[in-house]
């Protein structure tokens, strides 16, 4: 069974296609930078890589080229569409519809879409991609994994907001959490790493999206994000947590609309925002060069993911490791070094050296005497997506 899993985030595409069920990849790749004219596009397969830079307006673009390059006669992987059993899709936002992976109908489809006005960078990014799959594979099963599904752990007194009970059970206002098949993935191999089951574990997903999860004994208990993907950290264009009040002071004092609101925290904010570039590596050298805006925000990024490691520590009641994942977590030495100075209090002291080292497998990089583990466990979602897609048809 050959399962195309597509991962859509806000300005990239991740895609793996896989022979199931022994997980075997037969291709895989990523575009970044969607919606400018440098985007990125890898290919790899059977050890060749293919990159290219060339514009990317936007998501459905991108599959077409990915499409393209799938049945190129020289250096493609099928030779035709019906070679795609499965095509397995992260879908952000499942609200309270969704909370196990699902067969996609049109029904699905038009509560997917109903809920983009709480993931407005994702669910139609999604949904997108959903149906320019239908129409390349069209005989392929398409199957959707929410991200939204592994908090569906957490307790009521965590995900309920003190508004008055009514926006609770009338409209469904409440925390659900994103980056859930992340954050599953990576929780699951920490699990398997430590040997013990009832762990304390801190999963730390830096990415152009960011969010961190407190789990206990394997499940989601807490998480920073909460009715949309906009609040908890810091992030590449999002502000994270603000006072709300800011929002009535822009609408009352200087007339901004709710839509320039929304785009504003959504897509202007963050570390955008902050130092006019999204991409952590630019923002990086550019502190290194000795911007005081880069450095700064790196300051306050750092801060906002201190902060939740306290607390996530005080509601497990202790701390058996931290994880750094997804694209920041894993390949940014800085983040993860400025981040973990002066924790030692909580039991959490890096190794440098360590630190420092490149791997895509899980490892250790504290110190010896470190009271808890920080391990870096690269993050699968595609292979997450697989499993739970195949295993619809298989049980």
């Amino acid at each position: 069974m050959q399962v195309l899993v597509l991962n859509s985030g806000s300005s990239s595409l991740k895609f793996q296609l896989f022979s199931m069920p022994e997980a075997t990849i037969l291709c895989s790749g990523l575009i970044e930078r969607i919606g400018f004219e440098d985007a990125k596009f890898k290919f790899k397969t059977n050890g060749k890589t293919i990159e290219t830079v060339t514009p990317i307006k936007n998501h459905k673009i991108g599959l077409e080229l990915l499409s393209q390059q799938l049945l190129d006669n020289n250096t493609g992987i099928i030779k035709s569409p019906d070679d795609i059993d499965i095509v397995g899709h992260r879908v952000v936002h499942g609200g309270k519809h969704f909370s196990d992976t699902t067969e996609i109908t049109e029904a699905v489809k038009a509560k997917i879409k109903a809920l983009s006005a709480l993931a407005p960078l994702h669910n139609p990014a999604n949904l997108e991609g959903i149906e320019v799959a239908a129409t390349i594979f069209p005989n392929a099963k398409q199957v959707a994994v929410f991200d939204t599904a592994f908090h569906q752990s957490i307790p009521e007194y965590a995900y309920k907001y003190a508004i008055p009970n009514d926006f609770s059970e009338k409209h469904n206002i409440r925390v659900y959490g994103f980056h859930g098949t992340s954050h599953k993935y990576v929780s699951e191999q920490a699990v398997k790493y430590l040997g013990k089951e009832d762990s304390k574990i801190i999963t730390i997903h830096l990415g152009n999206g960011c969010s961190m999860t407190a789990i206990k004994d394997g499940k989601s208990i807490d998480h920073s994000l909460g009715f949309s993907p906009v609040s908890g950290l810091i992030m590449g264009t999002r502000s994270g947590d603000i006072d709300p009040a800011i929002i009535f002071y822009l609408a009352e004092k200087y007339k901004y609309s709710l839509d320039e609101i929304n785009t504003l925290l959504q897509k202007q904010s963050g570390m955008f925002g902050l130092t006019g570039f999204s991409d952590l590596r630019e923002i990086e050298a550019e502190a290194q060069r000795g911007n005081k805006a880069c450095q700064l925000a790196l300051q306050m990024n750092v801060y906002r993911i201190k902060k939740y490691i306290g607390s996530y520590v005080a509601i497990l009641n202790g701390l058996d490791a931290i994880v750094f994942t997804a694209g920041i977590g894993e390949n940014s030495v800085l983040i993860r070094k400025m981040v973990c100075e002066n924790l030692d209090f909580l039991g959490i002291i890096l190794d440098e050296e360590k630190n420092k080292e490149r791997s895509g497998q899980i490892r250790e990089i504290n110190a010896l005497h470190s009271k808890a583990k920080i391990l870096v466990i690269p993050t699968n979602e595609e292979l997450e997506i697989a499993k739970q897609a195949t295993g619809l048809y298989q049980s």
